[in-house]
C-alpha cells in the first residue's frame, strides 16, 4: 500500500511538473509571484462629434425654494460615471441617415425578391470560406442603380418606396414603409439575483430552503407583422427558460410625424413646417423633431450597430451602446457638474453680456422672436457650457431614458440614479410617462433651468422635443475633458 501512495505521489508532481512547463515563458518569467493577466483589449475610438463628459458629483435637484412656480428644496447628492454625449441636439441631416438607411435596406430587400427582378448581388449568401448563411444578409457593398439607368424590375422595386401625393402630384417618401427592427437584451433584469437559470443559486441565505423546481415568470416585449402588414407588439408573461427571455423584440415606425406642427398648435399657421422642416436643406442643421421616445430609442440602437459594423477586428470587440441620457447624466452635463448653477451657463440671468440672450426660448408673453428665432434654431447656434455642450437649455426639450415619477430621485440610488420601468402595452397610459429634460424654444425662462423635470408619453411626437445620444466612457476619465 505504501508503495502505491509513493507511485501516486510521485505521478501528481510529475503532473504539476509537466503543467507548469507548458505555461511557457509567461509563468516561469514572473518567478512564482502573483503579476495578473491583462485581459485582451483594443483602443476604443473617440465617438465623433461627442463630447467627453468627466466622472463626477453634484447634488440632483432644485437646492432652493421658488413658491412662484412650487419648486421645494429637495436637491440629493449622487455621483456619475464619465460618458460621451452628442456636442448637440441630433439634427434632421443625422437623422435623416437613419431614415435613409432604413430605405435603402427596404429597397435592396425588394431588388434581391424574385417578385423584383430577383438580383441575388444585393444579398450575402456565403461567408469567407464559401459556406452558405443560415440567414443572408444585405449586400451594402452593391450600389442601388440610379433611375435613370435601372430596369423595368429595379425601378418598381426604388419607386415602391414612395408615393404620388393624390392632391400636390409631389413624389414622396412613403412613413409608412419606414420600419425598424431591432433587439434589447435587457442585462439589468438578467443579472438580478431573483432571476437565475439555476434556482439554487437565487437565494444566498442558507436557513432558507430552496424549491430546485420553483419556476420564475418573466415579462417579454415581442413585435411582429402580421397578414395586414399591420405591426403588432406584445408583451408576454412566461416562465424564465432561458437568458433569450430577457431578449426584447420591438418593430418601431421611424418617421418623424411632421403634422406635429400642426397639432401641437390650435389655430396657428404652421403648415410650411410639416412641408419643409424635416426635408428641407435648409434645416439640415436644425434638430430634428416629432421623434417619440419609442423612436428615438430605435435610432440609439441602429447608431450603435452601424458604428460596429464599421469596425473588424478578430476575436470580436466590445462597443459600450449609444443610448438616451439618464435624467442624472443630462442634469450633470447641462449645470457643468457643478451644483451652484442653476443654468448651463455660470449666472442666473437669461441674458449675457449687451443683453444677449443665452438661449432660444420665449423670453416674453408671445414675443418668441426676441432671441433671434421664431421656433427651433440651427444646432449650435449659442455658446456651449464648460462640458463644450451646446443647447442644453432651450431649442428643444430633450428626451432622456429616465421614466418619469413625482418622487423622482428620491427613489434613485445617489450612484449613477435611474429609475428605468418599461411599460406593457397593455399598462395603464400613466405609466408610460418618460422625464423629459431643458426646455424649449416654446417656453419661459423657468422651464431651461438645469433643476426642472418635465415629462411626456413615450409614445408622443412633439414639435418641441428632440434628443441626443450619449455612450459610458470606458476606463478613466478627466472631468470635464473635451474630446
Amino acid at each position: 500500500m505504501r508503495n502505491r501512495l509513493t507511485y501516486k505521489n510521485a505521478l501528481a508532481v510529475l503532473c504539476i511538473i509537466i503543467i507548469l512547463s507548458s505555461c511557457g515563458k509567461s509563468m516561469q518569467g514572473n518567478g512564482g509571484e502573483l503579476t495578473g493577466v491583462s485581459a485582451p483589449a483594443w483602443a476604443e475610438p473617440n465617438p465623433f462629434g461627442m463630447v467627453l463628459v468627466g466622472r463626477g458629483a453634484f447634488d440632483m435637484g432644485p437646492s432652493d425654494k421658488d413658491s412662484i412656480w412650487g419648486t421645494y428644496q429637495d436637491a440629493k447628492g449622487v455621483s456619475i460615471e464619465s460618458f460621451w454625449m452628442d456636442e448637440t441636439e441630433i439634427s434632421n441631416a443625422k437623422y435623416r441617415q437613419f431614415v435613409y438607411w432604413v430605405r435603402d435596406s427596404i429597397i435592396r430587400e425588394r431588388l434581391y425578391d424574385p417578385a423584383y427582378g430577383g438580383d441575388d448581388r444585393f444579398k450575402i449568401e456565403e461567408d469567407k470560406d464559401g459556406e452558405p448563411l443560415e440567414r443572408p444578409i444585405l449586400n451594402w457593398a452593391r450600389p442601388i442603380p440610379t433611375e435613370r439607368r435601372a430596369n423595368e424590375d429595379e425601378l418598381r422595386a426604388i419607386n415602391s418606396v414612395y408615393y404620388i401625393h393624390p392632391i400636390t402630384g409631389e413624389k414622396k417618401l412613403d412613413p409608412e414603409q419606414m420600419i425598424y427592427r431591432y433587439e434589447y437584451f435587457d442585462e439589468t433584469s438578467a443579472s438580478l439575483r431573483r432571476n437565475r437559470l439555476n434556482p439554487l443559486e437565487r437565494e444566498k441565505n442558507t436557513d432558507i430552503v430552496v424549491d430546485p423546481n420553483e419556476i420564475v415568470m418573466i415579462s417579454k416585449d415581442t413585435a411582429y407583422i402580421n397578414e395586414d402588414g399591420l405591426i403588432v407588439s406584445e408583451t408576454i408573461m412566461r416562465p424564465l427558460g432561458s437568458i433569450f427571455d430577457f431578449l426584447h423584440t420591438y418593430i418601431i415606425n421611424i418617421y418623424p410625424d411632421e403634422t406635429a406642427w400642426i397639432n401641437d398648435f390650435n389655430n396657428a399657421y404652421n403648415e410650411p413646417y410639416t412641408r419643409l422642416y424635416f426635408n428641407h436643406p435648409g434645416y439640415n442643421d436644425y434638430p430634428v423633431v416629432g421623434v417619440s421616445w419609442e423612436q428615438a430609442n430605435a435610432f440609439c440602437s441602429w447608431r450603435t450597430d452601424f458604428l460596429k459594423k464599421s469596425i473588424t477586428i478578430k476575436g470580436g470587440r466590445h462597443i459600450e451602446p449609444f443610448r438616451l441620457p439618464t435624467e442624472a447624466e443630462f442634469e450633470y452635463a447641462a449645470r457643468s457638474g457643478k451644483t451652484e448653477n442653476k443654468y448651463p451657463w455660470a449666472q442666473d440671468a437669461l441674458t449675457g453680456e449687451k443683453a444677449c440672450f443665452l438661449g432660444n426660448f420665449k423670453p416674453d408673453r408671445g414675443n418668441y422672436s426676441k432671441d433671434g428665432h421664431l421656433i427651433t434654431a440651427r444646432v449650435a447656434s449659442f455658446s456651449p457650457n464648460e462640458f463644450g455642450l451646446y443647447d442644453m437649455a432651450g431649442n428643444v426639450s430633450e428626451w432622456t431614458s429616465t421614466s418619469f415619477l413625482e418622487s423622482g430621485p428620491e427613489i434613485m440610488n445617489d450612484i449613477n440614479p435611474q429609475y428605468r420601468y418599461d411599460a406593457a402595452k397593455e399598462d395603464p397610459y400613466a405609466l408610460k410617462k418618460k422625464t423629459v429634460r431643458g426646455g424649449s424654444w416654446k417656453d419661459v425662462g423657468h422651464f431651461l433651468r438645469s433643476d426642472v423635470r418635465s415629462f411626456e408619453f413615450q409614445n408622443e411626437q412633439r414639435s418641441y422635443i428632440g434628443f441626443r445620444c450619449v455612450r459610458t466612457q470606458v476606463g478613466f476619465a478627466k472631468k470635464g475633458k473635451k474630446k
